[in-house]
């Protein structure tokens, strides 16, 4: 299999990758990237993030939604770098979700590692697997497609 490779993960490399901005994006870095394969992102979940004052107070617990955000997020800077010049003026939107499965709640002070790994891909829709862990545990999991569509 081909080894793995990160350019710049640091957060700039991830905004270079992405159109999300504070407070959507939820990658802070790309730890790990095998093009048009697979990639590893990382989430620090820290109190101030703005979901935290509803959900829920005195228990703050990162909703799975986000989770599942993250994912994609990770899904979407794979697809871009896999793609290069190819997805200029092009973005990756989020399709469909399967079988998505929150296993363990996500707290303030996790460090959640975001795996996905493309199933297929033909022309314009990209499937993947993905699956956050904290700790080395799942705490989270889904399979879900992805489309590249022009920008407007």
């Amino acid at each position: 299999p081909p080894a793995p490779t990160v350019k710049h993960g640091d957060i700039a490399r991830v905004m270079a990758l992405l159109p999300h901005r504070y407070p959507f994006l939820m990658v802070d870095r790309m730890v790990e990237m095998v093009p048009g394969e697979r990639a590893v992102g990382l989430k620090n979940v820290t109190a101030n993030e703005p979901h935290f004052q509803g959900h829920f107070p005195g228990e703050p617990i990162m909703p799975g939604v986000l989770l599942i955000e993250a994912m994609a997020q990770t899904a979407g800077a794979l697809v871009v770098d896999s793609l290069g010049e190819a997805m200029h003026g092009k973005l990756v939107y989020f399709m469909s979700i399967e079988d998505a499965r929150f296993r363990q709640p996500v707290r303030p002070g996790d460090q959640v590692m975001i795996h996905v790994e493309k199933v297929h891909a033909r022309k314009l829709a990209w499937k993947f697997r993905g699956e956050c862990r904290v700790d080395g545990r799942t705490v989270a999991d889904a399979v879900f497609t992805a489309m590249i569509v022009d920008r407007r």
